[in-house]
């Protein structure tokens, strides 16, 4: 609940990692910088500030890689490029559009809020600057129904028209230039002519919260898919695997498509492992065969059954919250099925009793996708798909089972411990 409470944006979720790395011991890298390794020692690496990849280099004989990935974006919506529009010389809007997959009238009438980054000159310097504007902000206001009556039986949203937030009910004569810069810059204390650009998104700001007679279950933003994030950075602290090194990815962009440089259908990945090979005095040969020498875990959420429509679901596959992760397979390979990293898994969890469940999509219907087959293709060795069941997923607000997080984190962790290959 804190990770996510103070994650408001991909940047955010990257720069907790970072703080979180620091602070236990790892080493930042640079990806234009010369690497020298030690045996036993931790390291972690960004890119664009909002994918990372963290390491742990074992103190005996390389025995191969374990990598788990998952996503640091969520769907939301993005503030494009001079964004302020008038509306009758007394709103102030924003012009705004998707990304990703989200369910657009689960974001009207809820307080917004802004987050992400900011690029500054400071002093002649292209710096950037995190942005979290922790209030309720705008909002995006529905039409009355009294002015739509057809509302209730499913009206199209137009995405240009009727999902822009109002930002404020000032007179136009009482409004600066550039009002939104201008608030931005007072917020952050920097002067205005000095924000070049920015990369920022609107954000739910109802906080995380247990729910059920039992507190059984948690609602918040963003659970797609920062459960999956702070399940890895607690594994590949806790995780202890002498011969062997743990890797965790946490990519951008996967709501769109992984494909950026920053993305898991960028060579980033594939990258890291050659320059870590190349740190243990490997011949190119030995390199090209040990980078095969792997197994990878694709961490993205998945779809419980639902209470009110489980003719959705799989007739024989009903994952359910609170009975424990899922594996996902499709054999469309939008999600990764791969028979033998499945059996090692399943037989993992089997001898630590961490529960599980499968999922598939039922034949008729087509599912979404994550990175692991993307990442994949790129590194093409055993691969499975997991991720905790949920409901409402791409909601601005989703729910998911209390359990099930300690399952997903005692299943990386084991993996991470795991000394089969």
């Amino acid at each position: 609940i804190e990770f996510i409470d103070h994650s408001p944006s991909c940047f955010h979720v990257i720069e907790n990692a970072r703080k979180q790395f620091l602070e236990h011991g790892f080493m930042e890298l640079k990806e234009k910088e010369y690497w020298d390794l030690e045996e036993g020692k931790s390291y972690f690496v960004t890119r664009n500030g909002s994918s990372i990849i963290a390491f742990h280099l074992p103190k005996k004989a390389f025995q191969g890689f374990h990598i788990v990935a998952s996503h640091s974006d969520s769907p939301t919506y993005r503030i494009k490029e001079q964004p302020e529009m008038s509306v009758e010389k007394h709103y102030t809007k924003l012009n705004i559009e998707r990304y990703g997959g989200m369910i657009p009238e689960t974001w009207f009438d809820r307080p917004l809020s802004v987050a992400g980054r900011i690029i500054i000159e400071e002093n002649g310097q292209i710096k950037d600057q995190l942005v979290n504007i922790d209030r309720d902000l705008m909002i995006i206001p529905n039409l009355a129904i009294h002015m739509n009556r057809d509302v209730n039986k499913g009206v199209g949203i137009n995405n240009q028209v009727d999902l822009m937030p109002v930002l404020d009910s000032i007179p136009e004569d009482e409004r600066t230039t550039d009002y939104f810069l201008s608030f931005l810059a007072r917020e952050l204390s920097v002067e205005k002519g000095d924000i070049i650009d920015f990369e920022l998104n609107t954000f739910c700001m109802e906080e995380p919260c247990f729910v059920g007679v039992n507190d059984t279950m948690i609602s918040s933003p963003r659970i797609d898919n920062q459960s999956s994030c702070r399940a890895l950075l607690d594994a590949i602290e806790d995780g202890n695997r002498a011969d062997g090194i743990n890797i965790i990815a946490l990519f951008d962009h996967e709501e769109i498509g992984s494909s950026s440089k920053q993305g898991a259908a960028s060579i980033m990945l594939h990258d890291m492992l050659r320059r870590i090979l190349r740190n243990m005095d490997l011949s190119e040969n030995e390199i090209d065969e040990s980078i095969y020498d792997a197994m990878l875990l694709s961490v993205d959420v998945a779809h419980a059954l639902h209470p009110n429509k489980k003719e959705k679901m799989d007739i024989t596959n009903m994952p359910v919250m609170g009975k424990g992760f899922c594996i996902k397979q499709a054999c469309s390979q939008s999600y990764a099925t791969d028979a033998q990293a499945i059996a090692i898994l399943c037989q993992l969890c089997d001898e630590k009793g961490i529960p599980y469940q499968r999922f598939v999509n039922r034949s008729d219907s087509r599912g979404g996708s994550t990175l692991g087959s993307i990442a994949g293709t790129l590194l093409p060795v055993k691969t499975v798909d997991i991720g905790i069941p949920i409901l409402a997923m791409h909601s601005a607000c989703e729910l998911m089972g209390v359990r099930d997080m300690k399952a997903l984190s005692d299943c990386v962790t084991a993996f991470f411990g795991y000394l089969g290959k």
